[in-house]
């Protein structure tokens, strides 16, 4: 795949943003153009955050996403706001155990993942992100999981690189 537009929403303090931040550094790893743009309402914590990242071959014109490929969100007002704007055929990516409604379109891709159960029977309730994280670079194959986890390892922190390694793992086994 040559190019894909993402969104990552949910609420601010749930990873949304080191999400996409990750997947931006594993396309620069994997000699891609990247972009990476953080939006978060003044509330932070507990406010909603999105970020939009798009991975392509061909230079990026514009950071702002409006017709994103994938959304991975992590609560309602997230799936509210972008399911719509999804691409046809495109693909949304929902934490299961936080967002209760069926997504209403038909055409597009639905991948519900429990990641909050998953990352609590990890051991990290914090992981939850990194589950979904895996479950989307498994499903589009825009990096391999292999340089996903050298950019994890590269720029993020050691102590917490074996628990996320696995909930990428286990986000990945969801997708297929």
């Amino acid at each position: 795949m040559a190019s894909q537009e993402i969104i990552f929403a949910g609420f601010g303090g749930q990873g949304i943003l080191s999400m996409g931040k990750f997947i931006a550094y594993a396309g620069m790893d994997a000699n891609m153009n990247v972009s990476w743009l953080p939006s978060y309402g003044p509330e932070m914590r507990g406010g909603t955050a999105n970020c939009s990242v798009i991975l392509a071959d061909e230079p990026v014109g514009s950071p702002i996403v409006t017709m994103p490929d994938s959304v991975v969100v992590m609560n309602r007002p997230s799936l509210d706001k972008f399911e719509k704007t999804i691409k046809k055929g495109g693909l949304v990516i929902l934490d299961s155990d936080l967002i209760a409604r069926e997504v209403e379109r038909d055409d597009i891709q639905v991948i519900r993942v429990p990641a909050q159960t998953i990352a609590k029977d990890l051991g990290s309730p914090q992981i939850a992100n990194m589950v979904l994280l895996g479950a989307l670079v498994a499903k589009t194959g825009i990096v391999s999981m292999e340089v996903l986890l050298g950019a994890l390892k590269d720029h993020g922190k050691e102590k917490f690189f074996e628990v996320n390694k696995k909930a990428l793992e286990k986000g990945a086994e969801y997708a297929k």
